[in-house]
Order: structure tokens, then C-alpha cells, then sequence
């Protein structure tokens, strides 16, 4: 899977969304709050082609937690980025 490139992360008041624009002629324009660690892993994941094993091996060597815990959180983040047609699959 991939970020979408056309996405880009902006800091408004201190809150780093994501604008989601409707489609055209219809106002369903949608912001996506990233916390501190969804903002890491876009940054690190932006650009490449990335699997779930990937983000729990990214959470567990950057915050040294362990792996059952990393593969729910990664599935997690994953989960939203995709409810949020946020990555390609």
C-alpha cells in the first residue's frame, strides 16, 4: 500500500490535518486530525510502498514496544488510513 501523493499533511493551530475535498458541485469536505504518532509514520511511510509488517516494525524499533502491541497499533493506523481513502491498497 501507498500514501496517496496528492495528500498533504498542513499544521493548522497547532493540529496537523489532513483536507479531504468533496467532490465537485458537492460540499463534503472532511478533516483528518493526525496525533503525534499518525504524523510519524505518514512522514516515514510518504513516498514508498509500505505493508503492516512494515509500520509494526517502524513502532517497535522507534518506541521499543513489543510486537503484539506494534501489530495492533500498526493495523489500527492502518484501518483509519483506509476508512479515510487516505492510502492506496
Amino acid at each position: 500500500m501507498k500514501i496517496k501523493n496528492e495528500l498533504k499533511v498542513q499544521n493548522v493551530g497547532g493540529e496537523n490535518i489532513i483536507l479531504l475535498q468533496g467532490t465537485h458541485g458537492v460540499d463534503t469536505t472532511k478533516i483528518v486530525s493526525l496525533n503525534e504518532t499518525s504524523l510519524w509514520l505518514w512522514n516515514r511511510f510518504a513516498d514508498r510502498d509500505f505493508t503492516a509488517e512494515d509500520v509494526a516494525d517502524a513502532l517497535k524499533d522507534e518506541f521499543g514496544i513489543d510486537s503484539g502491541l506494534a501489530e495492533k497499533d500498526a493495523k489500527t493506523w492502518i484501518d483509519m488510513m483506509v476508512q479515510n481513502r487516505l492510502i492506496e491498497q
